[in-house]
């Protein structure tokens, strides 16, 4: 008898990881698994390679990744088709997703010696007699666990850091997902052939437990909260360095003088954008009482519009993780049974591969649509009284993520007070953009970040050393200082740091 397998869900046969599409089943590749052994071996491989990139310099770097960049710009149609076929998104989604990836390879490339180069720093007076010297060092190997609802630009976000810092990568691409990351790393290899800098394993979860496992000097995951967990847990034996940036439960607040249709146009994009399949969507508006009928009706009226389909016009594609599909139902079904109502979609969006856009509106503060993630394109709508309602129901769940408030004269401040590593005032997700700025969360979502300055320390280990330059003039540290000396130390700390 012939075995039936569902559409989008990974599966092994004969060694070999075999992806199709979510909707229709089609394969998009098949790829060798990796087992334990073939994990290290290429762990190793690229502990050699990175030595070889990290002596490159920044220059031969940047060359290099400006390189890929180039790539990445010229073949984004051919990338964007690819990650359609596989994880059903749809390629205007892909093409945006690509972009983004893009700009944050050109910002990694060219601001690594900046943030990470070799500089003096400044020494202190008691300390005068040395110099002081600060640089960031690469890890060696790092591996990154992609995930697979943004499998081009999470990666990226990752991997371009990392190697612009000199580190060698490893990654584990998401079993949904394997062919994308698989182009990633050919095409790496297309403009840097000389060594396995950016190499991939393939396979199921125990291959990213095997990756953990495997010597990597540091490991940056991507993906659940119950995952992470599991991923500390296993790096947590060899000590190994971790950045985990997991699940999300974004709010966003719309306060009494928002622009309404900016506001609804953009908690549109933020809640369902591939499919609600984002970990910073938003999941939960808060909107305050003078505002919230007028802001619902076009918020209901925009999300109405959209298309859904596995073709490449519609708005909406099928839910990649056919697995997710029961999670986005329980929450709907949960929520209408508790109270709530459902002002658009309802139990009967979800018509697999595919859920329909969901509002749901009073809907409890301890459904669990208000207070786990969905991971799909359904949103709760909630009245309060004020932005100060408004945050502390915002900041009431254990995710801390990104989030977004729609105002003017108090929307700095009400976003400054979201328990969050990142928000957007009057948009939505656009931070994850700004290769100038940090991404990542606090809680439940995780720590450590991506992007910006901090993104690119994140892959290097800080390295301090000082230089004598001159004699000591208060010798402390020497058996040879005398009494005399120790008194004129005590009263110098006391008349510098006693006032």
């Amino acid at each position: 008898m012939t075995a039936v397998h569902t559409p989008g869900v990974p599966r092994v046969e004969n060694g070999e990881l075999i992806s199709t599409n979510p909707a229709t089943g089609v394969e998009a590749g098949r790829l060798r698994v990796s087992d334990p052994a073939a994990v290290r071996a290429t762990v190793d491989r690229a502990r050699v390679a990175a030595d070889w990139w990290a002596g490159l310099g920044f220059a031969g770097r940047r060359a290099r990744l400006l390189r890929w960049r180039a790539v990445l710009a010229n073949r984004l149609t051919e990338l964007a088709e690819l990650a359609h076929l596989e994880g059903g998104k749809p390629v205007a989604d892909a093409i945006v997703e690509i972009a983004s990836a893009v700009e944050h390879i050109d910002w990694a490339a060219r601001n690594a010696r900046r943030v990470l180069g070799h500089r003096r720093v400044r020494s202190r007076l008691v300390v005068a007699e040395f110099a002081a010297h600060l640089e960031y060092q690469p890890y060696g190997v790092v591996g990154v666990i992609g995930p697979w609802n943004y499998p081009v630009l999470t990666p990226v976000s990752s991997a371009a850091y990392a190697l612009a810092a000199g580190n060698a990568v490893v990654l584990k691409p998401s079993e949904y997902t394997p062919v994308v990351g698989q182009w990633l790393v050919d095409t790496f290899a297309e403009v840097v052939p000389e060594q396995p800098v950016f190499s991939a394993v393939h396979g199921l979860g125990e291959v990213g437990a095997a990756l953990c496992r495997s010597g990597v000097n540091k490991v940056a995951f991507t993906g659940s909260t119950a995952t992470a967990k599991k991923v500390m847990a296993a790096c947590a034996e060899s000590l190994t360095p971790v950045l985990l940036e997991a699940g999300g439960k974004d709010a966003m607040i719309v306060d009494e003088d928002a622009d309404l249709d900016a506001a609804a146009q953009a908690c549109v994009w933020g809640a369902l954008t591939n499919a609600g399949q984002t970990c910073i969507g938003i999941e939960r508006a808060y909107v305050v009482e003078p505002v919230y009928d007028a802001f619902l009706g076009k918020l209901v009226e925009k999300a109405g519009r959209l298309t859904v389909g596995a073709g490449d016009g519609a708005d909406i594609g099928p839910i990649t993780m056919p697995a997710q599909i029961a999670v986005i139902r329980r929450h709907i079904t949960d929520a209408v049974a508790a109270g709530g109502r459902a002002v658009l979609g309802g139990p009967d969006a979800v018509q697999p591969p595919f859920v329909r856009p969901t509002i749901l509106v009073d809907v409890p503060e301890d459904a669990a649509a208000v207070r786990e993630e969905t991971f799909g394109p359904t949103l709760t709508v909630r009245r309060v009284r004020d932005a100060d309602e408004a945050v502390a129901l915002a900041n009431a769940v254990p995710y801390g993520l990104g989030g977004s408030v729609f105002g003017r004269r108090r929307a700095v401040a009400v976003a400054r007070r979201l328990r969050s590593g990142m928000a957007a005032i009057n948009s939505t997700l656009t931070f994850v953009g700004m290769s100038t700025l940090p991404f990542g969360g606090v809680g439940d979502s995780g720590f450590g970040r991506i992007h910006g300055d901090d993104g690119l320390r994140e892959f290097g280990r800080a390295k301090a050393v000082t230089r004598r330059r001159g004699p000591s003039l208060l010798p402390a540290m020497t058996f040879e200082r005398t009494p005399e000396q120790v008194t004129r130390i005590a009263k110098i700390v006391k008349k510098m740091y006693g006032r």
